[in-house]
């Protein structure tokens, strides 16, 4: 970039759309150098930075709009990638282990319509079935519910300390109402702790209590691709797992929101309607949809395959636990579930944030996420930012400092044992 980005004291006045002469040019430039200044420090959210998708961004010169079913039908005209859509569809279906003849899916908009379109599927299928998720869900479960009618309907779980459900409440939650069908939304790859539902004692807990009618969902945003790549996590005639929503700007890092829905064909009541305007199928929450988005996926999964997904996958979670070691090392608690790319700790002082390490916060606990690209230098980097901070602290001299203690000032919001 050869001209410098606009001066943050003249930035509402750039891009105020009331005032005469506003340089594009110049707030684009803006966008790009904040973003690229805030990178090497931004690990606290998911979204890898390791796949180079300038090959394919000449595609955002054109308007590709997708419309109706990406399996069933094909758009008029040639301003769509529905063709593309629908590999990627069935190289998810394949990953996850989708019957050939028995699969439903497209790329959609994120996880939350991927969610929203896996629940609509259930709440046709058992209209008066009760809800159950944990409170460690994605935000967007609860809205859904609210924009499917059913939120009278929710019932929520607890979660235990490292943010998976709670399988002793639901069962109580599932005795207490036995007499009504089950959705069961799990979650591989909580919010916070990317905590991994276990489906299989979902799937127990409905059997012992004799729920027949039931759907258990899999909101996979975060870890889907790696879990199945593990063979971890399937759908299927084996699998007690329905549906999967997976998203495509996590783990693919891909330049915009995008995600994929997976469910097998057989479980869907409504087939859609055709519509004579589109030549097409409606089956999809947002009917007309980024065409953009498939080629994205399309190019991640033509340029890395499974093999390449997989070690993508391993490499982040070898920084991860590089991470936990590290934090430990210097008394600073840390812990993460195996196989996850999160590393959950207490939260650093007000003067390491300060520095601009971006993480993620829940009061006295946050996160960082090593997505693929995340590198050891940058854990390395963060590391010693907090070592400083601590070694000046007056409080508590530093190498007295015990970790459980450090630990249990964090949980129990102590500030003085933290203080600089």
């Amino acid at each position: 970039m050869d001209q410098p980005p606009i001066p943050a004291a003249a930035w509402d006045a750039a891009i105020d759309l009331r005032l005469p002469g506003r340089d594009s040019a110049a707030v684009i430039r803006t966008l790009r150098a904040r973003a690229a200044a805030a990178r090497y420090k931004d690990i606290g959210f998911p979204a890898a930075i390791d796949i180079d998708y300038t090959p394919v961004l000449d595609v955002f010169r054109e308007l590709y709009n997708n419309v109706g079913d990406a399996l069933a039908s094909t758009p008029q005209g040639f301003a769509h990638t529905v063709e593309l859509e629908r590999q990627v569809v069935h190289w998810f279906a394949d990953l996850f282990g989708l019957p050939a003849g028995d699969r439903w899916g497209y790329v959609t908009t994120g996880g939350t319509e991927a969610n929203q379109a896996a629940l609509l599927t259930a709440r046709r299928r058992f209209p008066d079935a009760l809800v159950y998720f944990s409170h460690a869900a994605h935000y967007s479960i609860e809205k859904i519910t609210d924009i499917l009618g059913v939120a009278t309907n929710v019932v929520l779980v607890d979660e235990d300390a490292r943010g998976e459900m709670d399988y002793g409440h639901l069962h109580q939650l599932v005795t207490r109402h036995r007499d009504r069908p089950a959705i069961v939304v799990a979650t591989a790859g909580t919010t916070m702790c990317e905590a991994v539902d276990d489906t299989t004692r979902i799937q127990q807990i409905l059997d012992d209590c004799g729920i027949t009618q039931r759907f258990i969902h899999v909101d996979a945003a975060l870890a889907g691709t790696a879990l199945a790549i593990d063979g971890l996590l399937q759908l299927g005639p084996d699998s007690p797992v329905n549906s999967v929503a997976t998203s495509g700007h996590k783990f693919y890092g891909t330049p915009v929101s995008c995600g994929v829905v997976l469910m097998a064909d057989s479980a869907r009541l409504a087939r859609g309607r055709h519509v004579a305007y589109t030549a097409t199928l409606d089956t999809t929450i947002a009917g007309s949809r980024s065409g953009q988005a498939a080629v994205l996926l399309w190019h991640a999964i033509n340029e890395y395959g499974v093999d390449g997904h997989r070690h993508r996958a391993a490499a982040a979670r070898a920084v991860a636990e590089y991470a936990v070691h590290r934090l430990t090392m210097i008394g600073w608690p840390a812990w993460r579930h195996e196989r996850a790319f999160t590393v959950v700790l207490a939260t650093p002082p007000a003067a390491v944030l300060e520095r601009g390490w971006n993480l993620s916060r829940d009061g006295a606990r946050s996160h960082l996420i090593t997505m693929p690209g995340i590198t050891m230098d940058q854990v390395d980097a963060f590391v010693a930012d907090l070592a400083e901070v601590l070694e000046r602290s007056t409080v508590v001299p530093r190498q007295r400092r015990r970790p459980e203690l450090v630990w249990r000032a964090a949980v129990n919001g102590e500030d003085s044992l933290l203080a600089q």
